[in-house]
């Protein structure tokens, strides 16, 4: 910690270089939340506080700074970015915190051990798309996220006589629909003539099926499983995950009928009824839903959604069910001796740790029902915007060098991914050009001729300095993501170091016919390859083939 205080101390004393400078304290590479210090001119701006110890933020504060900052905006409400507030209005009860007023009515979710009551009102809310003067010439402005409820992009304008200088934090995003959330909107960002983004690299440069290719995917396991006899445990964090689980259950064609349980349980429900409490913030496919059935809680329409009671566990898992519980509980109390088997299911990207010798037998495998914006979309968002510097914060180091390190940022921004305690000092250019954005999509054609197809694309790709390397060898791989068939042009290292076999045999046991392996990197949480890149001809002792009977 003591290179963020001498650099908070450098803040503290003016001594900056730019206008604009970041400081992170921390920022999420692994599960320690995301906190970072802004400061544009002499404004001050904590953004988040997703820290369990705040102790480093009261630390060398001089008698001119008795605050750690002079406002904090929260952009939304999960542990990782909110968890710290409590603990900072206690020790600056002056400090003001802001956020939207959906997350400030979900912020005691992430305090539940302690009684409501205790609990101050400490959060004051912002109107969405409404811009507000919180500091002479400090002006911020809400833009839903999707993600969650209440989850925002936070644009701070500072204003001189010389020029408007613009920051945006992105918190966590993500694009697409989903089904509690609508997902942020592009057109609503275009045009700020942005200085600086502040932007979430969960995924790196992974890219996911459809959305709905998701969630079809985990219904037909689940779906799956139920018919082998198999009881099914779901954990996630208390918002979000579990409430988008819980309506895909509800309405999916799997299910939709079925004499069937579905038991949540623990933080999971709570969540469920802050959900209720705010069901006029949701979007107006649900609530329209919800006029003609309840959201959650339903004994009459099948499958049945209940709370789970101590008087209903002695019964759960006797016959196939499917259980929602928190992230944290002990898993064993639901696999008993007497219970059936069970499968238990564990989202990707969220570290939940789960002891795999239980009383009853139990499989245990991993999902993907992404909440966070992929490698294509968080370069959409990039391009876009057009800003002077990027800032990669929240993911794996791995991840997000992955981000830095693509040609078609490095290019158009100054790209930046500090660790923890690093200043990151953002001079603005006044004759900055903005990079046009890139085309991104196109018109060809497609004729199928027997057992050749031949794709004619325009040449305004093939003017593009990328296509040579693209297609320097000759060859491309296609490979179906979802809905959309991907094509990818084969460099010579490739050809060098691929067997060339590998494009005949496709009986071959390899990551490249591994179910698991997406993007180029392993999804298998079994396997020591988790989460790296991996080489298409690779192979480890978890795989498992795309054509196998088990996928």
């Amino acid at each position: 910690m003591r290179d963020n205080l001498s650099a908070f101390s450098r803040l503290d004393a003016g001594e900056a270089a730019s206008e604009l400078e970041c400081l992170p304290y921390s920022v999420q590479h692994q599960d320690e939340g995301v906190c970072l210090l802004v400061r544009m001119g002499p404004h001050r701006i904590l953004l988040d506080c997703g820290v369990g110890d705040i102790s480093f933020l009261a630390k060398e504060l001089t008698k001119s700074r008795r605050l750690p900052a002079d406002l904090v905006l929260i952009s939304h409400a999960h542990p990782d970015h909110a968890r710290g507030s409590l603990a900072l209005h206690k020790a600056f009860p002056l400090l003001p915190i802001y956020a939207s007023e959906v997350t400030s009515k979900l912020l005691p979710l992430n305090w539940l051990d302690q009684d409501p009551e205790e609990i101050p009102s400490f959060c004051q809310a912002l109107p969405l798309r409404s811009p507000v003067e919180l500091e002479d010439g400090l002006v911020v402005e809400l833009f839903p996220a999707g993600h969650l409820p209440g989850a925002v992009a936070i644009l701070l304008t500072y204003t001189t006589q010389e020029r408007a200088y613009k920051l945006l934090y992105t918190g966590d995003f993500f694009l697409s629909n989903s089904r509690l959330v609508e997902g942020l909107r592009l057109e609503e960002l275009r045009g700020l003539e942005l200085d600086v983004l502040i932007i979430e690299g969960t995924y790196g440069t992974s890219r996911h099926p459809h959305r709905r290719n998701q969630e079809n995917q985990l219904a037909e396991r689940i779906n799956r499983a139920i018919a082998d006899h198999y009881s099914v445990i779901l954990p996630t964090p208390a918002l979000g995950l579990g409430q988008e689980l819980l309506m895909l259950l509800r309405s999916h064609h799997h299910f939709t009928g079925k004499d069937l349980d579905i038991w949540v349980d623990s933080a999971v429900a709570v969540g469920c009824d802050a959900y209720l409490e705010l069901l006029s913030h949701l979007p107006p496919s649900v609530q329209n839903f919800a006029r003609h059935q309840p959201l959650f809680w339903d004994e009459r329409v099948r499958p049945r959604v209940r709370r789970l009671q101590p008087e209903y566990r002695a019964t759960v898992g006797k016959s196939p069910c499917i259980v929602l519980t928190d992230s944290t509980d002990d898993l064993g109390k639901y696999c008993q001796p007497d219970t059936g088997p069970w499968l238990i299911l564990l989202p990707e990207k969220i570290d939940i740790k789960v002891n795999k010798e239980y009383l009853a037998p139990t499989i245990v495998e991993s999902y993907i029902l992404a909440q966070h914006s992929d490698g294509p979309g968080t370069t959409q968002l990039i391009h876009n915007l057009r800003p002077q510097h990027v800032v990669f914060i929240h993911g794996s180091p791995a991840y997000l060098a992955d981000l830095t390190g693509l040609e078609e940022l490095q290019n158009r921004y100054h790209v930046h991914s500090p660790a923890a305690g690093i200043l990151v000092e953002l001079p603005i250019g006044d004759t900055f050009l903005q990079p046009a954005a890139p085309e991104t999509n196109y018109e060809g054609e497609l004729t199928e001729l027997g057992t050749v197809i031949t794709i004619t694309i325009p040449e305004a790709i093939t003017a593009d300095p990328r296509w040579r390397e693209f297609a320097d060898t000759g060859l491309v791989e296609a490979r179906w993501q979802g809905e959309e068939l991907v094509l990818r042009g084969l460099s010579p290292r490739e050809l060098l170091n691929q067997n060339s076999d590998r494009y005949t045999l496709s009986d071959v046991d390899c990551c490249g016919t591994c179910r698991h392996q997406r993007g180029q990197r392993c999804w298998n949480s079994a396997s020591p390859l988790y989460n790296f890149k991996v080489t298409l001809e690779g192979y480890c002792p978890a795989f498992e083939g795309l054509f196998s009977p088990e996928s």
